[in-house]
């Protein structure tokens, strides 16, 4: 079976570790990149650099990826489905809800493959994490709690901290969960001058009754990527920036100092941390969206899926307005 024939549209700071990655998995062909401002990172090889999607879709191509601002995300993502291409849409779906249910739409009329960039998925921490979850090693799920922070990232100018950083948390969640958000509480700040906002803090409820707490922000010097799941048995700490998966279990030995055992809930048990094998997450990805579009499997994040996220992100920021508007000055 020949290589299914990849062509990428936008070079920036994401989409140039696209290009790497998919020269570097088997059962694909990198044939043609694209980007109106040019090979900025000097990517494209021996490839030239086309200039639209158009031309990218000229190349003759069996898949795509779309890497582009999220704003242009519409665009390009119903010029690739109209045809005919398996896209892979960098996260999130899209600039607005609206135009994330016409993407939806486009995509799945077509019976086509369209999968959104969520890669914290793929993390291996995460991965390990979410088969013990199924696994019952926690038991009852009661808490999912996140930290995402660190400084600003000069390269986003489009969109605010809660559709690039906090729809990895909101998707990750329900995903760990296999739950939807029924309920979002938010407050959000703006403290660097932009037109988008920089900080959020976020409680929630899934449906399964697990509650939810994220904490993002682009305001720190600390880059943490922390996700703590706690349980009936004890608590799993996933650090997605070493792709480390450690489990604090409850113990079984009472305290006998009255106390302090008055005051713990649960007693301290056995840590353990887990030797797990460290893919690259967006290879993992790029395998998954390969694997769906040969029919083999579909491990990827789906298009609705990723519109689920941007809602519940849009909620979040519709409370946090809500939330201001509210506040007194004494």
């Amino acid at each position: 079976m020949s290589n299914l024939r990849v062509g990428i549209i936008g070079l920036g700071m994401m989409g140039r570790h696209h290009v790497r990655v998919v020269r570097e998995t088997s059962g694909v062909e990198l044939v043609a990149v694209a980007d109106p401002f040019g090979d900025v990172h000097g990517v494209a090889g021996p490839l030239t650099a086309l200039e639209s999607v158009h031309q990218l879709i000229e190349a003759g191509i069996d898949m795509a990826v779309c890497a582009v601002p999220t704003a242009q995300h519409e665009a390009v993502g119903l010029a690739l489905a109209e045809a005919g291409v398996h896209t892979l849409i960098e996260k999130p779906i899209a600039h607005s809800v609206e135009a994330g249910e016409r993407l939806v739409e486009a995509f799945a009329s077509r019976g086509l493959v369209g999968a959104v960039g969520h890669v914290e998925r793929y993390n291996p921490a995460l991965q390990s994490l979410r088969a013990r979850m199924a696994d019952g090693d926690l038991g009852e799920i009661y808490q999912i709690a996140t930290r995402r922070q660190g400084p600003f990232p000069a390269r986003i100018a489009d969109v605010g901290v809660v559709k690039d950083l906090a729809t990895h948390d909101i998707d990750l969640t329900a995903w760990l969960a296999q739950s939807r958000y029924v309920g979002i509480s938010a407050q959000t700040t703006t403290r660097s001058g932009r037109e988008h906002e920089d900080m959020i803090a976020v409680t929630g409820r899934l449906a399964d009754g697990t509650i939810t707490n994220h904490l993002v922000n682009w305001l720190s010097p600390i880059k943490e990527r922390v996700t703590v799941v706690t349980g009936e048995k004890g608590a799993f700490v996933a650090d997605t920036l070493t792709a480390d998966l450690t489990f604090y279990g409850n113990g079984v030995v009472d305290t006998e100092w009255a106390s302090v055992a008055n005051f713990r809930g649960v007693s301290e048990g056995d840590v353990t941390r887990y030797a797990i094998p460290k893919p690259e997450p967006l290879r993992t990805e790029h395998e998954s969206f390969r694997d769906a579009v040969l029919g083999i499997s579909d491990r990827t994040v789906s298009l609705q899926e990723g519109l689920d996220t941007l809602r519940t992100a849009e909620w979040a920021l519709a409370s946090a307005q809500q939330t201001d508007s509210r506040v007194m000055v004494s």
